[in-house]
C-alpha cells in the first residue's frame, strides 16, 4: 500500500474535522456558550494536521514502472540530478514536486489506416526509391525512457519525446533507407537488410536523445497504383513464360521419348537383321557341308546326279513321258542304249489318274 496516499488521505479528514470544529465553535460562540475547550480542540488537531500535512507533502511513493524527476527550489541547477527510484521517497516538502516518467516500454505506429496509428487518419511514411519509385511504409517503433536518462529526456523533451522525437526520427531513417535500394529489393530481396539498417540507425539516434530502442516493425509497403498495376501484369508475364517454359519442357520430353522409342526399334531392327545374317551364314556353311558331302559322294557315285536331278523337278513324279526324239537330258553313263518304241512316244509309268467327279 502507498504509504504517501494513506497519509494523504488521513490529512484530508484530519482538516476536516478541524473545520467542522471551527464551525461549531463559532455557533456556540454566538449562542454565548463556553467553547474553552473545544478551541483547545481545534488547537491541538489544527497542529496535528499541519505536521501531517508537512510530512505527506514531504513524502512521494514511485511505482516500479516509473521513476521520479525532482523539480527542486534548493537545488542549485533547479533539479536534482538523480532521478528518484521505486519505492517512497522524501523531498523538502512544498520546496520540491516531483515529475513521474514511465521507463515501460512504450510503442508509436505510423499506418495509413486511420484507426491504428497514434495520429488519426493516413499517417504512413511516404518515400522513394533509388530508382525513383514511389512507396508508402507502415511502421511500428517500440521504445522506452532509459532509467539512467529520465532527468536528461525531461530537460530536453519532457512529455513530448514521442511526438517530437520518435516519430520524425524515424520517417526521416525510413526515407534515407528506402532511397539506398530499388524498388524490387525495397519489397523482396533486400527488406531484411533494410528493416535492420533502419534499426540500427534509429536505435544510435534514439540513445544519444535518452531513449532504448527495443524493436522496429516494417508492418507494410505499398505501391502508386501505376506501380502496382505493372507489378501485376510482370507477375502475370513471369507465369505465362514459366507456363510456356513447362510446355516446351514436356514437348522435349515427349520428343525424347519418342527418340528413344525409335532408338529401340532401330536397335531391335539391327539385333533382328545381326541375327538374320548370322542364320544365313550358318545355312550357307551347312549348305556349303552338304555340298562338299554330296561332291565327295558322285565321285564314287556318279548315277548320284541323275538322282538328284529328277528329285528336283518333282520329288512327287512317278512316271515321265519322253519323246523319242529328245535325247535325256543328263546322260546315264552306266545305262545302255534305250529300248525301241514306238514311233509316237516312250511310255514310262505315270501317276495314277485322280478320278474326276461326276456332276449331280
Amino acid at each position: 500500500m502507498n504509504l504517501a496516499v494513506v497519509l494523504q488521505a488521513i490529512v484530508t479528514m484530519l482538516w476536516v474535522v478541524v473545520v467542522g470544529l471551527i464551525v461549531l465553535a463559532v455557533v456556540r460562540a454566538s449562542r454565548s456558550q463556553k467553547v474553552g475547550a473545544l478551541s483547545t480542540t481545534i488547537l491541538v488537531l489544527a497542529v496535528s494536521a499541519v505536521v501531517l500535512t508537512t510530512v505527506s507533502a514531504g513524502l512521494f511513493f514511485i511505482q516500479p514502472e516509473e521513476r521520479g524527476v525532482v523539480i527542486s527550489a534548493v537545488a542549485p541547477k533547479g533539479y536534482r540530478e538523480q532521478a528518484l527510484q521505486p519505492g517512497l521517497n522524501w523531498i523538502v516538502p512544498f520546496l520540491e514536486n516531483v515529475v513521474t516518467y514511465k521507463i515501460s516500454r512504450q510503442t508509436y505506429t505510423m499506418s495509413i489506416a486511420s484507426s491504428e496509428g497514434q495520429i488519426q487518419g493516413d499517417d504512413s511514411i511516404t518515400a522513394r526509391t533509388s530508382d525513383g519509385q514511389e512507396v508508402f511504409v507502415d511502421a511500428s517503433v517500440i521504445f522506452a525512457v532509459d532509467p539512467d536518462q529520465v532527468v536528461t529526456v525531461h530537460i530536453e523533451w519532457q512529455d513530448r519525446y514521442a511526438e517530437e522525437l520518435v516519430r520524425p526520427l524515424t520517417r526521416g531513417v525510413i526515407r534515407d533507407a528506402i532511397s539506398q535500394y530499388g524498388v524490387e529489393e525495397v519489397y523482396s530481396t533486400n527488406r531484411l537488410e533494410m528493416t535492420q539498417s533502419i534499426l540500427t540507425a534509429l536505435s544510435l539516434k534514439l540513445k544519444d536523445n535518452g531513449l532504448l530502442m527495443i524493436d522496429f516493425v516494417l508492418r507494410n509497403i505499398t505501391f502508386s497504383p501505376e506501380y502496382a498495376a505493372s507489378v501485376e501484369q510482370k507477375q502475370i508475364s513471369e507465369q505465362q513464360a514459366q507456363q510456356a517454359k513447362l510446355v516446351v519442357e514436356q514437348r522435349k520430353q515427349e520428343a525424347e521419348q519418342a527418340r528413344q522409342v525409335a532408338q529401340g526399334l532401330a536397335d531391335a531392327a539391327v539385333i533382328k537383321a545381326k541375327g538374320e545374317a548370322e542364320a544365313r551364314l550358318v545355312q550357307a556353311g551347312a549348305e556349303a557341308q552338304a555340298l562338299s558331302t554330296i561332291a565327295a559322294a558322285v565321285v564314287d557315285n556318279p548315277d548320284l546326279l541323275s538322282y538328284l536331278y529328277i528329285l528336283k523337278i518333282n520329288p512327287n513324279i512317278q512316271v515321265m513321258m519322253i519323246p523319242d526324239n529328245v535325247p535325256y537330258l543328263l546322260p546315264l553313263p552306266t545305262m545302255g542304249p534305250p529300248a525301241p518304241v514306238s514311233t509316237e512316244s516312250s511310255l514310262l509309268p505315270t501317276p495314277t489318274p485322280t478320278p474326276t467327279p461326276t456332276p449331280q
